[in-house]
């Protein structure tokens, strides 16, 4: 409730004044043994995954992981934040930039990584000095508690407040209440790009900062001298992979029309051979979808691609069994600019396009209004550096010869456009969750 909500931000603002006064190096020691509590429940945590979010359990325990490795990295952080001394051009004087902590950082994370997005903000945010309140989503809530009792038992046993890292588990009601308190001096909130923006102007209207992760519409582009043998298996990961439920999932395949219909053909006897099944039995490689809504969804995503001229010739129904499962679906036919080849539906939904040139491919690739993930495979290097150069890629994280779907820890995760410009986890995203004095 809002009262509930209202005592855990006073105990989480005085939490942080305990937290504040930590040496760096000391909150990293302490953020190694969150990773280390981790460690040790890594797979009944990736079991909780499975159970309430509904992906697999190898990638439950793989987002369990991302939360681990992300600990080891911000230890190694806590003892290199600085900030330069600078040549002052009065004599005698001393020119320093120094970073500090925020303060309390708000995080509002989604479904569809219920423990790994709550791990890059927080062991970030922790190790910068800050007090961290998690909001959940209200679907995955079992997840959000078992966290936050495996991290609040490891501040207790160094004897500090608990309350560093709080939770506060509910609905919309919270989530406007912590983009509308000043008391939260950063708010990162990872969604969609709808809800993004409501909580975007809430955030700005108060001059306060936020950090987004939003929607992606992400494109995989493949040149006529690329390795099939690595297309093939990228595009079913990137398009299939958590039954289409990532940020960074492939929604658009751009094929050069020399190789399109091989691809098709080779891409639907891929997704023939996907194991659909229970997400704890460790054959399985696809899940159900999360809820009876994104069902919904993705039938009418599937109606609107046909209406708009696009052939499903593969899947495009949902499956007769108990549960949230719909097939894996291919759609062929449709112009790279039909309305539903820009909608970004949250559903394994892959729109196959076909291309002639350079020029127009990276157009189209940056043509949607999301720009969070994009991959070409190719074996020019010229036409690499022109991807990762000012006229290629628009998108935040630019592959070559790889899925859209992978990311690591070591660099900055997120997009632009209306994916929303933040940027969390490794490289200098430390910098979002401190105040820069001169």
């Amino acid at each position: 409730s809002l009262e509930d909500y209202e005592e855990t931000v006073k105990k989480a603002k005085e939490a942080w004044k305990v937290w504040a006064d930590i040496p760096a190096p000391k909150r990293g020691e302490i953020v190694r043994q969150i990773g280390d509590a981790l460690r040790q429940k890594i797979k009944v945590l990736g079991s909780l995954v499975s159970l309430e979010m509904g992906k697999i359990f190898v990638e439950g325990v793989g987002e369990v992981q991302e939360y681990v490795d992300v600990c080891d990295y911000a230890v190694g952080l806590s003892r290199m934040i600085g900030g330069p001394v600078l040549p002052s051009e009065r004599p005698g004087h001393a020119l320093i930039e120094q970073w500090n902590p925020v303060g309390l950082v708000g995080i509002i994370t989604a479904f569809n990584f219920p423990v790994a997005v709550y791990g890059w903000n927080s062991a970030i945010a922790m190790i910068c000095g800050n007090a961290c309140l998690w909001k959940g989503a209200p679907t995955t809530s079992l997840i959000s508690v078992a966290v936050t009792k495996i991290i609040a038992k490891v501040l207790e046993d160094n004897n500090v407040p608990g309350a560093i890292c709080s939770l506060a588990c509910g609905g919309a009601e919270i989530g406007t209440a912590m983009a509308k308190d000043e008391r939260m001096d950063l708010l990162s909130f990872t969604g969609s790009t709808k809800v993004g923006k409501q909580v975007a102007l809430m955030v700005q209207e108060r001059f306060g900062r936020s950090l987004l992760e939003l929607g992606g519409n992400n494109a995989i582009v493949v040149f006529e001298d690329a390795d099939l043998n690595l297309v093939i298996p990228s595009a079913l990961f990137a398009a299939v992979g958590t039954a289409g439920q990532r940020c960074t999932t492939a929604r658009r395949l751009f094929l050069h029309e020399s190789i399109h219909d091989e691809v098709v053909e080779k891409l639907a006897k891929a997704y023939a051979q996907v194991r659909i099944g229970d997400p704890w039995d460790s054959d399985t490689l696809y899940g159900p979808l999360h809820t009876k809504e994104a069902v919904k969804m993705y039938l009418d995503a599937v109606e609107q691609a046909k209406q708009q001229g696009g052939s499903v010739v593969y899947g495009g129904k949902v499956i007769n069994r108990p549960g949230n499962y719909v097939e894996p679906t291919i759609v062929t036919g449709l112009p790279h600019n039909a309305p539903i080849v820009h909608t970004e539906t949250f559903a394994p939904i892959l729109y196959v396009l076909k291309f002639k040139v350079e020029e127009e491919v990276f157009a189209w690739n940056n043509e949607v209004k999301q720009g969070l993930s994009s991959s070409i495979f190719t074996k020019d290097l010229g036409r690499i550096f022109r991807w990762l150069g000012p006229k290629g890629s628009d998108c935040g994280i630019v592959n070559v010869n790889i899925p859209t779907s992978g990311a690591e820890i070591g660099g900055a995760f997120g997009g632009e456009k209306h994916t929303g410009g933040g940027r969390e986890s490794g490289s200098d995203s430390w910098k979002l969750y401190m105040r820069r004095s001169t």
